[in-house]
């Protein structure tokens, strides 16, 4: 005797009807009667689906390397037939593509390469595993690759080259720095020097013509050269003591008397020689 039997497909499913053992139909979501016992009821997921696989490789360089790979699926609707019925393991047979290409790649780049082309080899396993699966009724969506693991060994290596050559980078920026820092205090020494040079010699030419004007005025008020001479002798060497009086440093200089006499007659002896030249 057949009864009538109600089944219920959830949302994001699809119910594949047998009957007698043999593919007959699918329910969609919702309820559903089917003629029990002689017809059974499974519910397959629509929804996307997320594979994740872990492939051993080495590379051209000889090192061991763990690629953690991440497939993302759907069963396509209008071939649930050949998905439920013809494949048996399609999780196991995407990862066999999936090594079977990292396997096959790898091996011909080095460590460094690996790292860069990982745009590439996702491109090529979303190519290779799209293409198996097509004919089982199953729609790879993406493929990413989400790790690359080297062994701790090399990993350690790799940090320290970095480490190493971040170090020396900064050495040598620090070195050019200070170099520019040299220069730099270098060029501002030599400007401070030829402007303390340019100074003293308009200082000097400065002295020199109020040298000049002075004599010019005392020999217009009548005086001689020679007077106006001594004078002009007399007056820094009073303004020489009156500055060593006044400044915080002691020093010895050697004055008496008659030191005014003495520098009076050296002027008048300097004086006479010069004429007689």
């Amino acid at each position: 005797m057949v009864l009538p039997c109600f089944v219920c497909v959830d949302t994001g499913f699809v119910g594949v009807v047998q009957m007698f053992g043999k593919y007959s139909s699918t329910r969609e979501p919702g309820c559903s009667c089917i003629p029990f016992p002689f017809a059974s009821c499974q519910t397959v997921s629509m929804a996307l689906n997320q594979l994740e696989c872990k492939s051993e490789c080495k590379t051209k360089d000889n090192v061991t390397m763990q690629v953690n790979t991440v497939v993302q699926y759907r069963i396509l609707k209008d071939q649930v037939e050949t998905a439920v019925f013809d494949i048996v393991h399609p999780q196991a047979m995407m990862r066999a593509e999936v090594d079977s290409i990292l396997r096959s790649t790898l091996p011909s780049m080095d460590l460094d390469d690996a790292y860069s082309a990982k745009e590439k080899l996702m491109e090529e396993i979303m190519t290779s595993v799209k293409t198996a699966m097509q004919d089982f009724g199953y729609d790879i969506v993406k493929v990413l690759i989400t790790d690359l693991v080297p062994e701790r060994s090399v990993l350690t290596a790799m940090n320290e080259i970095n480490a190493a050559r971040r170090q020396r980078d900064a050495a040598i920026e620090r070195g050019e720095a200070d170099k520019v820092l040299k220069v730099k205090q270098s060029e501002g020494d030599a400007e401070a020097k030829r402007l303390q040079g340019v100074g003293l010699a308009q200082m000097r030419s400065a002295i020199a013509q109020g040298f000049k004007d002075s004599m010019e005025t005392m020999q217009e008020s009548g005086m001689s050269s020679q007077e106006s001479m001594h004078m002009m002798v007399m007056t820094q060497y009073l303004d020489t003591l009156k500055e060593f009086s006044n400044g915080k440093a002691s020093i010895m200089v050697p004055h008496g008397g008659s030191g005014a006499k003495d520098m009076q007659g050296q002027i008048r002896d300097g004086s006479v020689a010069s004429q007689k030249m």
